[in-house]
């Protein structure tokens, strides 16, 4: 069975150890499904207007530059081809989709995976609670650093815990992001070198899933 630290948000006691379900915290990590998601997201996030101009797209090029014989010269209908300085683009970008799906079972397969190897690894944390009543980035500081949390962090609370003070606290630092429970993906739990969790957002997940 899948565990991890419970932490609380006043610090008043020691870490507490916690089960969790192993639908999503002890599933099979698999690597190819995993790399399929990511590159499904990253995909789906390009914009793909990149262009290029053919010979046909390009202006000037009306007029034959020289007579086809008796010059001495290659023989050329454009100053427009691909070989001319200033010429079209043979093959070049153009605007596309880079748009794929996958279903949703590999979705949630591959969350859970993700979910998977960082309860496994041991850079799962979780804490009763996380709520301040003024944005402030010391006491985010001061919360990480009390858990012993030194990498990149990514910082899950239940979608009723994600209010402006909770994350604009988190805003201002480098190494960590903070994300309501329905944004929780693949993508983000593999960048991140911690994952901690509320009890609320994770009772929200085991709930969803």
């Amino acid at each position: 069975m899948a565990e991890a630290k419970l932490y609380s948000f006043t610090g008043a006691n020691d870490p507490q150890p916690t089960s969790l379900d192993d639908r999503l915290f002890a599933a099979h990590v698999n690597k190819d499904l995993l790399y399929r998601v990511v590159r499904m997201q990253l995909g789906n996030r390009r914009q793909g207007t990149h262009s290029t101009k053919t010979r046909g797209e390009v202006s000037g090029g009306g007029k034959k530059p020289w007579r086809q014989k008796g010059t001495g010269r290659a023989r050329a209908g454009s100053r427009r081809s691909p070989i001319w300085v200033g010429g079209g683009t043979i093959f070049g970008p153009k605007p596309r989709s880079y748009e794929s799906k996958l279903t949703k079972k590999m979705k949630r397969g591959a969350l859970a995976a993700a979910l998977s190897d960082r309860a496994e690894s041991g850079n799962l944390a979780l804490i009763d609670h996380i709520q301040f009543d003024t944005p402030k980035t010391k006491s985010a500081v001061a919360l990480l650093n009390r858990m012993e949390l030194s990498g990149k962090t990514l910082v899950v609370v239940a979608t009723a815990e994600y209010d402006r003070a909770v994350k604009k606290s988190f805003t201002n630092l480098p190494t960590a992001k903070c994300i309501a429970c329905g944004g929780v993906n693949v993508y983000d739990i593999l960048r991140h070198d911690h994952l901690l969790m509320t009890a609320k957002a994770v009772e929200e997940l085991t709930e969803r899933f």
